[in-house]
């Protein structure tokens, strides 16, 4: 499916602070190479290349249209376009960084240990994801999906628990690093605009329901999930609507 690069980045700055935060904690001083999975417009991966300079820094992305609007604002930085879940580097990284993109990968019991055997000796796996699949904002994109005639094309697509808890994660991961350090953050974002979870939403969570669907369905699936979210958070006395959202964090370094 083809990504808006416009819709994702309305809300930018909710979504850089938990990339930050997982940048913040990566101990690596001097990598030789940094990959970022799941680029997207590359606003995080020009923040990477500014922290290790020195570094070989290359954004990986599946979409297109992310990776233009990335290679037109930072042309210096180096762009791959591929599929993240059959990916590999040209040599073992140092980092293998990604925010907010695996979520979209099934079969992670698989792809964290392949990701790990992708590094360099004493390389660093750095991952966020999501994991606010039981809050209003996406159960009621489920419950819209199911209850409407879009029924059938929307209902294969639809996946309630994509990520695993964190003792998923631990068992899978602490026999094979030296070190393993797995925390979650419920982040309270305050939004603005009309029915900003629904904006929100649509640039994730909700766009691939919206391109399996052709007008006028499409516009009556939105305004029907609309409806349901906008009750679920309504905006306060002062106009702003809070959207408590928590995400998933794992740094694992090998030996």
């Amino acid at each position: 499916m083809a990504w808006d690069p416009a819709q994702y980045l309305k809300f930018a700055g909710p979504r850089l602070r938990p990339a930050l935060d997982l940048l913040q904690r990566i101990e690596v001083e001097a990598p030789a190479t940094v990959y970022d999975l799941g680029a997207g417009a590359g606003n995080v991966t020009r923040l990477i290349a500014a922290r290790w300079p020195a570094a070989r820094v290359i954004g990986v992305d599946s979409s297109a249209e992310m990776l233009a609007k990335a290679a037109a604002e930072n042309p210096a930085i180096e762009w791959q376009k591929a599929d993240l879940a059959t990916w590999q580097p040209g040599r073992p990284a140092g980092i293998i960084y990604s925010n907010a993109a695996l979520q979209w990968l099934g079969d992670h019991a698989h792809l964290f240990p392949r990701l790990l055997s992708l590094l360099a000796p004493q390389g660093v796996l750095a991952v966020q994801m999501p994991r606010n699949f039981t809050a209003p904002s996406h159960t009621l994109i489920f419950e819209t999906a199911l209850d409407g005639p879009w029924r059938p094309q929307l209902e294969p697509l639809l996946n309630r628990s994509p990520v695993a808890a964190p003792d998923f994660f631990y068992d899978l991961l602490a026999p094979l690093a030296a070190r393993l350090d797995i925390w979650e953050t419920e982040y309270l974002q305050v939004l603005e605009g009309a029915n900003p979870v629904k904006e929100y939403t649509k640039g994730s969570w909700l766009s691939p329901l919206l391109a399996a669907l052709d007008e006028p369905m499409r516009s009556r699936f939105e305004a029907a999930y609309g409806e349901r979210v906008l009750a679920a958070y309504p905006p306060r006395r002062d106009g702003k609507t809070l959207f408590p959202f928590r995400r998933l964090f794992l740094i694992a370094t090998l030996a």
